[in-house]
């Protein structure tokens, strides 16, 4: 059963953010204002640019608000101003005071692309796979003070195997997370007051995503190593170091041992469409990846061209000589 009509502020930035404005765009409810991060300087250029949910907005004539911040009392006038019933928050990036959760008639609502309270934080879609997670999903959640821990009203899930990437992931969460959103706020007093607390016992916390992680380290398993080359594709991507250059492994997949003994990064063989790794435990079979300045190339691709470079023997690793 549906309800009135809400007046919604939505506060996104990202693209994950935008897919979830478009669907609110065309509900049945009123869209009074869009927050979204200031523009940031991107690309070569270093030219400012829109985040995808502040041109999304501007496309649909909807007012955007981009303060660097909403700790000031100026901040937080101008958003009770627009006399909202509900804000709905996607991957804003500012922390909301209380004032701010305050300022909704209703609530303050919170897409989360996990299934809390497993993976509170900036990351949740890389560590679930980072983690061998064998499922992830979307949490929709009533907002509190804390991070990732207010009630949570609906959630869906969905599997991660060994090929989901965290690129794939994000797609397959933003399409559960839309038709979940739009059916909470059409039946908004009912969702709310069968909310359900955090277990406090369960919660883990997923940090940022620095680049220095995305380093392949062949002492690691195999499966590990594969699990953060899909973690970290589409961003930062993967990394190890060939004669001292950098070398981008965008796609690869983990086997066990086969008998064959070596230090880890050590080329075993590179049959036909793969290059395979000696790991700290199994191997890696890399099917995609990037030599300093070209593009991402399949494995078969780069051994027809240059195969020497992959030659069995052939040691990948630190060279910090010549690595920076």
């Amino acid at each position: 059963m549906n309800n009135s009509p809400l007046r919604i502020v939505f506060a996104g930035t990202p693209e994950f953010a935008a897919i979830h404005l478009r669907g609110l765009l065309q509900s049945q409810h009123q869209l009074v204002g869009v927050y979204t991060q200031p523009d940031r300087p991107a690309g070569r250029g270093k030219k400012l640019q829109s985040s995808p949910v502040k041109q999304m907005a501007q496309a649909a004539d909807i007012e955007v608000f981009q303060p660097a911040s909403l700790r000031n009392e100026a901040a937080q006038q101008e958003l009770a101003a627009l006399g909202a019933d509900v804000m709905v928050v996607v991957a804003y990036g500012l922390i909301l005071p209380q004032e701010v959760l305050d300022a909704p008639r209703i609530a303050c609502l919170n897409v989360h692309a996990s299934l809390l309270p497993r993976w509170r934080g900036a990351a949740p879609i890389q560590r679930a796979i980072e983690a061998g997670d064998a499922e992830s999903g979307v949490t929709i959640m009533q907002m509190d003070a804390g991070l990732d821990t207010g009630n949570m009203l609906a959630t869906a899930s969905c599997a991660i195997d060994r090929n989901t990437t965290a690129a794939s992931l994000h797609d397959q969460l933003a399409e559960l997370g839309l038709p979940l959103l739009l059916e909470v706020l059409d039946s908004l007093p009912q969702h709310l007051a069968g909310g359900r607390v955090q277990n406090e016992e369960l919660a883990t916390y997923a940090p940022k995503i620095l680049k220095p992680e995305a380093e392949i380290d062949w002492r690691e398993s195999a499966e590990l190593v594969a699990g953060k080359i899909r973690a970290f594709n589409p961003f930062p991507i993967s990394y190890t170091f060939l004669g001292g250059e950098r070398l981008k492994v965008h796609a690869a997949h983990a086997r066990s041992d086969t008998g064959v003994a070596a230090s880890p990064g050590t080329i075993l063989t590179s049959p036909p469409k793969t290059i395979v790794v000696a790991c700290g435990q199994g191997q890696l079979h890399i099917s995609q990846l990037q030599l300093p300045g070209g593009k991402a190339l399949s494995a078969e691709q780069l051994l027809n061209a240059k195969s020497a470079l992959f030659a069995p023997g052939t040691v990948l690793g630190p060279d910090r000589a010549g690595a920076e």
